[in-house]
């Protein structure tokens, strides 16, 4: 079967103050369309930059990556992006902020005027769907953290990508509002059916949420393990105090500190 994401032999160097850095090496790495995958490893081994190469904003020195049999060549159209920091506008209201990629994005971009009325319809019901009813016309500062993630994965779904890219987007937020925003996107990603590559330091985070957990080396960064997750869906806070949970978890964390000494 074809991967949806298919990053093969991916080598990265870009130039330093004293010389090429290898950020990755050779690093290939499948994901199956429909599949929630998250990508683990030490810091600084390039997790994020395996993002932006799959995005397009960056371009790899060797191999290939192609989205749904289609090279990447620059910035892909059919991704959704959300990052640590949710990143609005302080001067648009909420609903402007989740509307913003159908302003810039085609064929959406050359509709926006005609179909604004149904736009902003659509975004209403995804504000609703992450537990933000009526917050629509508020502004970024009158929102907690967590709320304002749930306007990014608002923001990152609105133009219905095929493939949502996340870059430790709860990684700022308090341990509870963390796993209630774990829940939402599980929610989404089971009713709406996109990709997902998730990047994350936190195990228990991949663990709940991922098919599959792909663990990276030290710099020059390179898939090293994939780890499947077992536990059936759909998945309930309750499955991470499991025993079972548990261990994959240590076996992650293990793994990562073998490859920090590598």
């Amino acid at each position: 079967m074809e991967a949806f994401v298919d990053i093969d032999g991916v080598t990265l160097k870009y130039r330093g103050a004293s010389g090429d850095i290898v950020a990755l090496q050779d690093a290939t790495l499948k994901v199956q369309r429909g599949e929630f995958a998250a990508v683990v490893g030490p810091s600084g081994c390039g997790k994020s930059t395996l993002m932006r190469l799959v995005t397009g904003l960056h371009k790899p020195t060797a191999g290939t990556i192609a989205i749904d049999g289609k090279q990447v060549t620059g910035p892909v159209k059919m991704a959704g992006m959300a990052f640590q920091n949710a990143n609005m506008l302080p001067w648009r209201k909420v609903i402007d902020n989740v509307l913003l990629p159908l302003e810039i994005v085609e064929p959406h971009r050359s509709q926006f005027r005609s179909k604004k009325a149904e736009f902003r319809a659509k975004a209403e019901q995804l504000l609703a769907t992450v537990g933000l009813a009526g917050f629509g016309d508020r502004y970024p500062w009158e929102l907690s953290g967590g709320m304002q993630q749930r306007v990014s994965l608002c923001r990152s779904l609105i133009h219905e990508p095929a493939l949502l890219m996340l870059d430790e987007p709860f990684a700022a937020l308090d341990a509870f509002t963390r796993e209630e925003l774990w829940c939402v996107l599980r929610d989404l990603w089971q009713r709406l059916g996109f990709t997902v590559i998730l990047v994350t330091h936190d195990l228990r985070e991949a663990a709940f949420l991922a098919d599959n957990i792909y663990v990276m080396s030290a710099r020059p960064g390179h898939i090293v393990q994939i780890k499947p997750v077992p536990f059936a869906r759909p998945r309930d806070l309750q499955v991470t105090y499991e025993k079972e949970f548990g261990d994959i978890v240590m076996e992650l964390r293990m793994k990562i500190a073998q490859v920090r000494q590598s």
